[in-house]
């Protein structure tokens, strides 16, 4: 696996890769590697000749006050996870590299960005459409794998696509990978290292009163008392406070307040001591 952190290096390793005419695969990333990321470049080894993988922690999407300095880093461990896996290239820029002096360009995507983390993190996901737009104009890949725990981020990734009529990769070729998760049903994530022992053991919570959640509904229970319930599951585990417990339109992400007969998303933003933890879930996955 070749490493390379200025876009002189980049566009000659992929000239590289490209020669034969080869198919390429992005899975970007902002390190801190765990069975989640690993997952996304199986799928994308399976799906393409070569998988680029990125690692850049952005510091365009974090708020003041956010875990920007503190956000984990570890590149020579992520870049020997990624060559054990058959990575062909990591691109892993500096801030410098990826907004040199002067930059004065913001990606914003209305509608799908605005409630749910985008409510609690304004211009999180204006970093988000930034930093990826930038990814996929570097590396011009033919498909890009993101995974579904971020699920309004792959909605919001998916949108710019489409308006924007990218066609390296085309919307239809931003692939969602469904969420990893513990054995206890918590799902895989980076910050998952910053919870005590005793809030790993709570947090576990989190998955089980999402399911009891989607039961009730998908068994005609009203959407708002099913909502309520889990909110208060979640508080009764040892969380601190629930941002958000919505069920959702998968695409649109709006709200839905009666019983769907469509699939459908029950997401969810909960904080337990420092730390806030996102998940989300189908529902009615097998009338899609």
């Amino acid at each position: 696996m070749q490493t390379v952190n200025t876009l002189q290096m980049l566009r000659t390793a992929l000239a590289q890769l490209r020669a034969d005419g080869a198919s390429i695969a992005l899975v970007p990333t902002m390190g801190a590697l765990h069975e989640g990321h690993l997952t996304l470049i199986r799928r994308a080894r399976a799906e393409a000749d070569h998988v680029v993988a990125s690692i850049f922690v952005n510091p365009r999407q974090f708020g003041a006050g956010e875990d920007l300095d503190a956000y984990p880093r570890q590149l020579a461990e992520d870049a020997a996870l990624l060559e054990a896996e058959g990575t062909a290239l990591l691109w892993a820029p500096t801030a410098e590299e990826m907004y040199p002096a002067g930059f004065a360009t913001n990606v914003s995507v209305s509608g799908v960005s605005d409630g749910l983390c985008g409510r609690a993190r304004p211009g999180h996901f204006d970093g988000v459409a930034t930093v990826v737009l930038k990814l996929f104009n570097q590396i011009a890949p033919d498909m890009a794998f993101f995974g579904e725990k971020d699920f309004q981020q792959l909605a919001v990734i998916r949108a710019m696509a489409r308006d924007l009529d990218l066609t390296a990769p085309c919307a239809a070729n931003i692939i969602g990978v469904p969420t990893v998760r513990e054995p206890d049903g918590l799902a895989m994530s980076s910050r998952n290292r910053y919870l005590s022992p005793s809030q790993r053991t709570a947090a576990a919570a989190l998955p089980r009163a999402m399911k009891a959640a989607i039961t009730a509904i998908e068994g005609g229970a009203a959407v708002p008392g099913a909502l309520s319930a889990l909110e208060a599951a979640i508080i009764a585990a040892g969380f601190s406070s629930v941002d958000y417990a919505d069920l959702v339109d998968p695409v649109s992400l709006g709200s839905l307040t009666a019983s769907p007969t469509m699939p459908a998303r029950l997401v969810v933003a909960a904080r337990i001591g420092g730390t806030r933890l996102i998940d989300n879930m189908a529902v009615n996955a097998a009338k899609g």
